[in-house]
């Protein structure tokens, strides 16, 4: 399949800079796959929206993980600490990097390739919020790049279909919890001419059995947000309740266990686009895409939501 199909043109001015001022009241776009129907409510609305289903969560916590470097001037973005201690990294300018550099906190170990370097930190991640790069105005509550229920550090980016959630609101939910560590599978563009063609180099998750339990026997599931779904997906397909899954969420998919999905809207040529079309179709994603536009919907990780049933 061509890369090129997840392309689509997008406003600058729709590119959300800020949260919505209450977390609940960004806009739900909602679709339901067997009608065709499409409404538009708020994410406040979203349990009049179900109909029994668990509402499962991925309950990683964001690390400040960015590091600014003054000589050259640059970053490292810490993806993912290692067994051993050390760190996997993105550093920029790579070129201009050395092994065996040291920038404040950070001794860079060996360049893996791509701009991922392997580091090791001096004590615990002590750096910035790493805001993605289309997000070019501060944010003055860090704690917004995080979920009301993150859990456990391990994230260089936030769950963001999460970020829409409200104490009030989980109230009204029946609530379950997995955790996958985001990393660089999670926000990498794809670069292959096709989506076979890209490489994913895996993400940490962890589920308790009690957890997996409620979920493998739940009528209906909904996912909030794709690292949920590939969570779900992985270990409905007999993979153990800790590990690393590299799965690729492609048009064509079989989906076992997810029956419904909360999602941001997200960044063309991304793997994440492509998980959205493969749930809810790539013709009927796109015309969401294009009415969520006319409608002038906010996108991307402080954006609105989608709802598919």
């Amino acid at each position: 399949m061509k890369s090129s199909v997840l392309d689509y043109d997008l406003p600058s001015a729709l590119i959300a800079q800020h949260p919505a001022a209450r977390r609940d009241a960004a806009r739900l776009l909602v679709y339901e796959r067997a009608t065709g129907a499409v409404r538009h409510r708020t994410v406040a609305e979203l349990p009049d929206e179900l109909s029994g289903e668990l509402v499962v969560v991925n309950d990683t916590r964001v690390v400040p993980a960015r590091i600014r470097i003054e000589r050259p001037k640059g970053e490292v973005l810490l993806l993912e600490r290692r067994d051993d201690g050390m760190w996997e990294a993105l550093a920029r300018p790579t070129r201009r990097l050395k092994p065996g550099g040291r920038h404040g906190p950070v001794e860079l170990v060996s360049h893996l390739g791509q701009g991922r370097w392997l580091v090791r930190l001096d004590g615990e991640p002590a750096g910035e919020v790493p805001l993605p790069p289309y997000i070019t105005e501060s944010l003055a509550d860090p704690g917004r790049y995080q979920t009301v229920y993150a859990d456990e550090p391990g994230s260089a980016a936030a769950p963001t279909a999460g970020l829409h959630f409200t104490p009030e609101l989980l109230a009204r939910l029946d609530v379950e919890r997995v955790t996958l560590h985001v990393g660089l599978d999670t926000f990498r563009p794809l670069t292959a001419e096709t989506l076979e063609e890209h490489e994913l180099h895996g993400e940490r998750y962890h589920v308790e059995p009690e957890a997996w339990e409620r979920i493998r026997a739940a009528e209906r599931v909904l996912a909030v947000g794709t690292t949920t779904v590939r969570v779900l997906e992985t270990l409905v397909r007999g993979a153990p309740l800790a590990g690393r899954t590299s799965l690729f969420v492609t048009p064509g998919f079989e989906f076992r266990r997810v029956d419904a999905l909360l999602t941001n809207f997200h960044l063309p040529r991304s793997t994440l686009l492509a998980l959205v079309m493969a749930f809810a179709g790539i013709e009927e994603t796109r015309r969401l895409y294009e009415l969520a536009i006319a409608e002038r919907y906010r996108f991307y990780s402080f954006g609105d939501a989608m709802l598919i049933l």
